[in-house]
C-alpha cells in the first residue's frame, strides 16, 4: 500500500505541473500588466487561450512530413517525462532515482531537436530562420546549465536532483559563494531557455526578434496548443528547479498530509515571488540585438563557472 501511495504521488506531482504551469504564465502576466499601468487579464486566461486552441481544427500544410504532424505530441511528452523527474513537493518518491539533472538536459534537448525539424519541415524561411537560432541559443546555454550542474555535483558529490536537495536540507543554511554564481547564471538560462526578455520576446512575431514564435507559426488548432503547453510547463519546471535547489525548505521528506499540505503552500510562495521578480525584470529590461544574445550566455556561463572555482577555492580549498 506505502508503494502505490508514493506512485500516486509521484504522478500527482507531474499532473501538478501540467495543471498550473498556465496559471504561473497567468500570474506573471498579471504581474507585467500591473507594473506597465494596464488592467491585467485573469489569472486563468492561459487555459481560456488553450482551450481555445483545442477546439480549432489543426490545419497542415501539403508538404508536411510525419515529423511535423508528431513533434507537437513528442514535444509535449518529453516535457511531460521532465516535469516528472523533477521533485515538487517531495524527494523521497520512486522517482527520484530518475531525478538526475543530465537526464533533464536529455529531454530538453530531444524536444529542442524535434521542433528545430518541425519547423525546417515545412520549407519556409520563418521556420527554418527559428529554427538556426534556436540551434545556436541552445549550444550557447547547455554548456552553462551544465556547467550549473557539475558545481552543484561537486558540492553534493551526485548530480541527482532529490539527493542534492536532500544534502542541502541535512546542511542547514550554510553560506556557499559558488551557489550564489551559479544561481544567478541558472536564472540568465532559464531565461534564454524559455523564451523570455532579453533573449526573447513572447508577446511579439516580428521577424528581426522572433526565436520561438518563428517555429511555431505553422503551427494552429491542438497542435499549437500541445506546444504552448509544453512551453509553459518548461517555465514552471525550471522555476521549481530554482526554487528547490536553492531555497529547499519547505519540501516534505516524510509521508504525511501535513507534510504535502506545507510543501505546497511554500512552493506555491516560492513560485509566486520568482514569478513577481520574473515580471519585474522583463519591465526594467529591454530586448537584446540577436547578436547580443551570445554575450548575455557567454557572461551566465562565467558565472557558472566562477561558482565552481569559488566551490574549488573557498569550500574545497
Amino acid at each position: 500500500m506505502f508503494d502505490v501511495l508514493t506512485w500516486f504521488i509521484a504522478g500527482l506531482q507531474t499532473l501538478l505541473f501540467i495543471a498550473f504551469a498556465p496559471l504561473l504564465l497567468g500570474w506573471i502576466k498579471a504581474n507585467k500588466c500591473l507594473l506597465q499601468n494596464r488592467k491585467p487579464p485573469v489569472l486563468w486566461q492561459p487555459y481560456r487561450d488553450l482551450y481555445k486552441l483545442f477546439r480549432k481544427e489543426s490545419i497542415v500544410a501539403e508538404q508536411a512530413s510525419w515529423i511535423f504532424r508528431a513533434a507537437p505530441y513528442i514535444v509535449f511528452g518529453t516535457t511531460v517525462l521532465a516535469a516528472g523527474v523533477v521533485p515538487l513537493l517531495a524527494t523521497d518518491l520512486p522517482t527520484a532515482a530518475l531525478a538526475d539533472v543530465i537526464v533533464l538536459v536529455g529531454f530538453f534537448a530531444l524536444a529542442r531537436f524535434f521542433m528545430a525539424l518541425a519547423a525546417m519541415d515545412i520549407g519556409t524561411a520563418f521556420g527554418g530562420m527559428g529554427a538556426s537560432r534556436e540551434m545556436t541559443l541552445s549550444s550557447l546555454t547547455e554548456p552553462a546549465m551544465l556547467m550549473a550542474v557539475f558545481t552543484l555535483a561537486m558540492t553534493a558529490s551526485t548530480t541527482n536532483i532529490s539527493t542534492t536537495i536532500d544534502f542541502i536540507l541535512s546542511d542547514g543554511l550554510v553560506l556557499r559563494p559558488s551557489f550564489f554564481f551559479v544561481l544567478l547564471g541558472l536564472m540568465m538560462v532559464a531565461i534564454a531557455e524559455t523564451g523570455r526578455i532579453p533573449i526573447d520576446n513572447p508577446a511579439t512575431h516580428l521577424e528581426l526578434t522572433m526565436v520561438h514564435e518563428a517555429m511555431i507559426l505553422e503551427y494552429s488548432g491542438r497542435h499549437l496548443a500541445l506546444i504552448e503547453w509544453a512551453h509553459q510547463t518548461k517555465l514552471m519546471i525550471y522555476m521549481v528547479l530554482i526554487a528547490n535547489l536553492f531555497f529547499p525548505w519547505g519540501i516534505a521528506r516524510e509521508f504525511s498530509l501535513q507534510a504535502f499540505l506545507w510543501s505546497g503552500l511554500t512552493i506555491t510562495l516560492k513560485l509566486a515571488t520568482l514569478g513577481a521578480v520574473l515580471a519585474i525584470s522583463e519591465t526594467l529590461l529591454a530586448k537584446l540585438r540577436l547578436f547580443r544574445a551570445p554575450d548575455y550566455l557567454s557572461f551566465a556561463f562565467l558565472l557558472c563557472l566562477l561558482g565552481m572555482l569559488s566551490h574549488v577555492i573557498v569550500e574545497v580549498g
